[in-house]
């Protein structure tokens, strides 16, 4: 079984579904409340384990009900959550606002997220990752499947960040790098990077994905994935060109966890030894489908599901 290591955020998100996006000092009334499992990277995880990999998440939560709540939403999804810290921070809370037409605004209370820091991660993550089994044989459709494949984002620290990086290098597992939100680079070991159109622009200071794209490879010598909504992807393989991959079109209902589906989706093919173009390509017509539903994760499809789409 393909397995992913997530290393990130996780929150509780409150929604309010309206028919349009309040301006600056605005209110608007009439909206739906719900509360639901988020953080990018627990999204993320939950994306993977969906779609059939063996996920591990290691993060932090609140000692409040709120993380006990969001552990063990993780937690019936079949992610192994006995690597979560407890700390003396409240659990964090995404604050998240959805018109009729999906589109949203977010604001995040970090919490126990923040207070997440190297020392805290870096024993349970190099033991996590030597104690992995062998990888499975490739198939007839696939390139050799390394060990696992670690999912990173910016919703922690930077020391974070870096130390699993360092941790998974060791370890020989490729890293993947959802920068969300953009901030400096880790001067860490990438394989992939996944920014969405703004993140990548405001990384490079290049308002064009393929000239953004370029900027990042460059710099990294990763392989980069832009993600770009509704057009679906913009991806550069090191020594590549650009290749424009489309996005698979659905009623849109809620986009919210469309990225995070992105980010997960993509690890899983990966660490199942699909190459990275094909492994977009799965990814891209999985955050179609998430786009569904309401709710970061209410959409995210099985492997059935992105199979009949």
């Amino acid at each position: 079984m393909a397995r992913v290591v997530v290393v990130g955020s996780i929150n509780v998100d409150l929604v309010v579904v309206t028919e349009r996006l309040p301006a600056a000092g605005e209110t608007v009334t009439g909206g739906r409340f719900g509360s639901y499992g988020g953080g990018k990277s627990a999204n993320q995880a939950v994306a993977a384990a969906r779609l059939g990999a063996e996920v591990a998440f290691v993060g932090a939560v609140g000692d409040d009900a709120m993380g006990e709540e969001a552990t063990e939403a993780l937690r019936t999804e079949g992610i192994d959550v006995s690597r979560m810290a407890r700390l003396g921070e409240p659990t964090g809370v995404a604050l998240i606002v959805v018109d009729a037409a999906g589109e949203n605004q977010i604001a995040v209370a970090s919490g126990a997220n923040a207070a997440l820091d190297a020392a805290a991660i870096a024993p349970t993550l190099d033991e996590l990752l030597a104690a992995a089994d062998s990888p499975p044989a490739p198939t007839a459709d696939s390139t050799p499947a390394p060990a696992g494949v670690v999912l990173l984002g910016h919703e922690v620290g930077e020391d974070v960040v870096i130390a699993a990086a360092r941790a998974a290098e060791a370890a020989g597992w490729p890293v993947v790098l959802n920068p969300a939100p953009a901030r400096e680079l880790p001067a860490a070991p990438l394989a992939v990077l996944t920014p969405n159109a703004s993140e990548a622009e405001q990384l490079t200071g290049e308002a064009e994905p393929e000239a953004a794209a370029r900027a990042l490879s460059e710099s990294t010598g990763a392989a980069v994935l832009i993600t770009l909504g509704a057009r679906g992807a913009l991806l550069l393989e090191p020594g590549g060109s650009p290749e424009l991959l489309p996005a698979t079109n659905v009623d849109v209902v809620d986009t919210t966890g469309a990225g995070d589906t992105v980010n997960g989706a993509l690890a899983a093919e990966l660490a199942a030894g699909r190459p990275l173009r094909e492994a977009a390509e799965f990814a891209l017509r999985a955050a179609a489908l998430s786009t569904t539903k309401p709710g970061a994760r209410g959409g995210m499809p099985t492997r059935a599901e992105v199979d009949a789409a």
